[in-house]
């Protein structure tokens, strides 16, 4: 039987029908109004389920870019919709669809979905997935089981003290933003061979290459997975990435043994939101 994955962004909300590993009738429309009221939000929301839902739906799943309480439902203090400051998500749609809801944090759902690309015979046995978009979301699959933390928080590497703020500051869109450039601009200086861009990449990777070696210090996976839109453009860092694990992390068998993937495919976050 079918399920809804629902990824629900500060953009755009992604919903789609997925049955096997497989979406139909997936589309994408514009998310929240930020001066939506709660109650706007929801009856917006449960109007795009409606559109794909029927009586053979079995579950709805739903990835959401906030603190989540994962076993309750509940969403707290959602970033880019500010009405959403205690959201009991999962209470709410039950009642309303009449089908099991589960919900949990946005990055998370991308780890299950990633997960979800391996073959059956070759699943990872710890795998972590690093989203660089905008921000940086991690998420974390051990045995094929998510590991969330007691708070749904067991990913947020990218809040590290580095350099003179965060890992995540340089190792998303918010690093080109701040020397002057914008990422789709730089990949496709990149892309022309303009050193200055090429430089850009070169030193993106070794930033990179610093949150991996805090990956593999915290969970120590069997792979990492990068994804989102600067995953796109890794032709360009990732010999510096590699050259900066090389230099840096002690346990080479470790580095030895890492399989590092690139994962960028559009079905992965409404995939991984049934997959929860």
């Amino acid at each position: 039987m079918p399920s809804i994955g629902i990824d629900i962004g500060g953009t755009n909300l992604c919903l789609g029908l997925v049955e096997g590993g497989q979406v139909s009738n997936m589309f994408s429309t514009p998310s929240f109004s930020p001066e939506d009221t709660l109650e706007q939000t929801l009856e917006y929301l449960s109007r795009q389920i409606d559109k794909i839902f029927h009586s053979g739906v079995s579950k709805i799943g739903i990835g959401v870019p906030s603190v989540v309480d994962p076993k309750l439902g509940i969403v707290y203090d959602t970033q880019n919709i500010p009405s959403w400051k205690e959201v009991h998500l999962k209470e709410y749609l039950e009642e309303r669809f009449k089908v099991p809801v589960a919900v949990n944090n946005d990055a998370n759902c991308f780890a299950m979905g990633v997960y979800g690309t391996y073959p059956a015979d070759a699943k990872p046995e710890t795998l972590v997935v690093a989203t660089l978009g905008t921000g940086v979301g991690i998420g974390i699959v051990d045995g094929g089981r998510l590991f969330c933390g007691a708070n749904c928080g067991a990913g947020e590497l990218c809040c590290l003290p580095y350099k003179d703020s965060i890992l995540e500051d340089y190792c998303s869109k918010k690093f080109f933003t701040g020397t002057g450039w914008d990422s789709k601009q730089a990949a496709k200086a990149a892309r022309e061979g303009n050193s200055d861009a090429l430089l850009l990449f070169d030193e993106f990777g070794r930033h990179l290459g610093a949150l991996v070696c805090a990956v593999l210090y915290a969970y120590d996976p069997s792979h990492v997975a990068l994804a989102g839109g600067v995953a796109n453009n890794y032709p360009f860092f990732c010999q510096s990435m590699e050259d900066y694990l090389w230099s840096n992390f002690p346990y080479r068998k470790t580095l030895e043994k890492l399989k590092i993937d690139i994962c960028t495919d559009n079905n992965i976050p409404v995939i991984g939101a049934s997959l929860i």
